[in-house]
Formats: C-alpha cells, sequence, structure tokens
C-alpha cells in the first residue's frame, strides 16, 4: 500500500515528466531534461524551505528566553515544557514546522533520485512505458551525451569530483546562514556543531562517491540540486533580511 502510494503520488508523476522533457528538450538530451526537472522540483519546495527557515529564525530569537526558562524550572519538566510552549505560542512559533517541511521534501527528493537511478533511459525502448500517462508524449530518440561532451549513462570522475564541491559549498553557506549552529556551550550546540563538521566534509565526500559509483545522470542530479540549493541559501537569507528590516522599521515608526 505504501510502495502504491509512493508511485502514485510522487514516483511516476517525475517519471512521467522526465520523459516527457527528453521528449521536448533539443536532441533528446536526457542530461538536460535531468537539470530542468530538478530545478522545477527545487522551485517547487521553495516555499516549505522558506517557511522553515523562518521557523528556525525564530527558533534563534527565542533561545536566550528558553534557556532562562530551563534554569528557573530546572528539575520541573512540566513547567519547563507549559512555559516552554507559551513562549512558542506567543512568537507565533510552530517547532514542528521545519520538520515537516522535511518529511514534505524526503519522498519528492528520493523519487526524483529513485529514477534516475532505476530509470537509466538508456535508449526509447528502455523507457517503461506501462508507467507513462496517455498524454506523455514519448520520445522518437534518446541522447545520452550531455551536451554533446559527457555521457551520463556511464561514470565520470570529473561530474563525481563536481558533485563533492557543490555539496561542500552548499553544506558551507548552509551552515554559515540559516543553519548556522548555537554557540552556547550546550549539549544541543555541540550536537549540532557535531553535525555541521559531518554535513560540511563527510557528506560531500559521500555524495562523490555515491555519483561515482552510479552514473553521471546521478552526478548530474547531484550537482543540479546542490548549485539549486545554495542559490535557495541566498534568495533565502535576502527574504528572511528584507523582513527582518520590514519588521524593525514597522515597529520604529509606532
Amino acid at each position: 500500500m505504501i510502495s502504491t502510494f509512493f508511485h502514485t503520488v510522487f514516483y511516476d508523476p517525475i517519471y512521467n515528466a522526465l520523459v516527457a522533457l527528453v521528449a521536448l528538450v533539443p536532441g533528446s538530451d536526457v542530461g538536460v531534461a535531468v537539470i530542468i526537472i530538478t530545478i522545477i522540483i527545487r522551485i517547487v519546495l521553495l516555499p516549505s524551505s522558506l517557511s522553515a527557515a523562518r521557523t528556525q529564525r525564530a527558533m534563534k530569537i527565542l533561545e536566550p528566553r528558553i534557556k532562562e526558562v530551563k534554569e528557573r524550572h530546572k528539575g520541573d519538566k512540566e513547567k519547563e515544557a507549559l512555559e516552554t510552549l507559551a513562549l512558542y505560542k506567543e512568537a507565533q512559533v510552530n517547532p514542528f514546522a521545519s520538520i515537516l517541511t522535511v518529511f514534505i521534501q524526503i519522498p519528492v527528493l528520493l523519487a526524483l533520485y529513485w529514477v534516475f537511478y532505476y530509470e537509466p533511459f538508456s535508449t526509447v525502448s528502455a523507457i517503461n512505458a506501462a508507467r507513462l500517462y496517455s498524454f506523455t508524449p514519448m520520445p522518437q530518440t534518446v541522447s545520452l551525451e550531455f551536451l554533446g561532451i559527457i555521457s551520463v549513462a556511464s561514470k565520470s570522475l570529473f561530474l563525481a569530483a563536481l558533485a563533492g564541491l557543490t555539496q561542500f559549498i552548499q553544506a558551507h553557506m548552509a551552515l554559515s546562514g540559516t543553519m548556522k549552529p548555537s554557540n552556547d556551550g550546550s549539549m544541543q550546540g555541540n550536537f549540532q556543531k557535531m553535525m555541521g563538521m559531518q554535513l560540511k566534509y563527510v557528506f560531500p565526500f559521500l555524495i562523490a562517491i555515491i555519483s561515482y559509483t552510479t552514473s553521471g545522470a546521478i552526478a548530474l542530479y547531484f550537482i543540479t540540486t546542490n548549485i539549486a540549493g545554495s542559490l535557495q541559501e541566498l534568495y533565502v537569507r535576502r527574504t528572511l533580511h528584507a523582513e527582518s528590516r520590514s519588521t524593525g522599521e514597522s515597529a520604529g515608526s509606532k
């Protein structure tokens, strides 16, 4: 049942969109189609990412007050929880919003990855017609040479290295921006720092390995989603900064 739901809601729509893009892009370039579909999905997920970033910023602002509550009600978990929830309610913050955003994004991104992993598009005959909607156009040809230069069907050391590098850049930007860990010396702050180090230095290496051991299409997917993620981080920062300035100016004019 879960598998059927996943394929119906996530996998099949993405697969059909990718097949349609291969049929529509010049030269039926699979690499170009991979880039376009990845960008489209990142744009669709942008509002949820922006919402999570707003929540994260609000939580950062509340951190000193939450710390005071914990110190004031040390040993009384019930009072601590009630007062903390009251702070969230006062600031109109839902601490679970960012978790919900992650749960929304995971199946979409997994479906996108698995489409590239399990559906290699090696030839027109390799396209799974049984998964296509009646209105999805079928490509007449399939080109696995991205821009006529690099094959996305085979392993590519260059694309794998680029996937790892772009992942490092995205992680660095995120950790210096909306995902910046706390420096209060608490257990949570130390855990955030540790996870940040893993995200910044270990994860890029893993992405590069996965990209090299699978195919150029997977590497191209990671490169595109990393670049899109970096641009999204810049957009989120500017948006939150503009909102903060607007709020400050409104408060100052009262």
